[in-house]
């Protein structure tokens, strides 16, 4: 059974890949994020992703999208009611839709090895979402395996970001400064 693995960075993937491949699952991975701000980080995020799909030995499979000025127009709030939902619709509906466009049997995301997420909202945005495009969704609780993958991470030296990636988690982490400077010295 083939699966659309749709994959938010590197280090969120090392422990669902490390699961998946183990298990035999015949896979490939997607990336669509255009909810990652600003464009340095978006291109940091996707080239750790690489690393961790070349390590796995795993096609990486990339989606054009970087739409900060969107996250930033709250054109989404009166729809969505908040930033995250909104986030969850417009990334699983484009997994959902190339899952079922390219013959996939399945489609889940390493957005469920984070603690941090809102596991009940985006599982019931990717049901939604396999509904509309006719494909199966399969949820996976990776939580479990969080810190052994961020370990993983570390081993083969990904960088492992401090903030979930749209423009407001930035302003609100306690690392802003910091991340903000780094970029500075690129």
């Amino acid at each position: 059974m083939s699966m659309l693995l749709h994959a938010c960075c590197g280090p969120c993937a090392m422990y669902p890949l490390d699961l998946l491949t183990g298990q035999g699952r015949e896979l490939d991975v997607l990336w669509y994020n255009p909810n990652i701000h600003p464009l340095f980080e978006w291109e940091r995020r996707l080239e750790n992703l690489h690393k961790a799909c070349d390590h796995f030995n795993v096609k990486l499979i990339e989606l054009e999208g970087f739409e900060e000025e969107y996250w930033r127009s709250k054109e989404y709030e009166q729809e969505f009611g908040s930033r995250c939902a909104m986030c969850y619709d417009k990334r699983m509906d484009t997994v959902a839709r190339y899952a079922a466009e390219h013959g996939y049997d399945s489609f889940c995301t390493t957005l469920f090895v984070s603690p941090y997420q809102q596991h009940e909202l985006i599982k019931s945005t990717c049901e939604k979402k396999a509904q509309i495009y006719n494909v199966s969704f399969e949820y996976m609780d990776f939580r479990p395996g969080f810190r052994q993958g961020q370990n993983m991470a570390r081993d083969i030296g990904l960088y492992r970001q401090k903030y979930c990636g749209c423009c407001f988690s930035l302003d609100e982490s306690e690392f802003r400064d910091k991340i903000l400077k780094s970029m500075e010295n690129v």
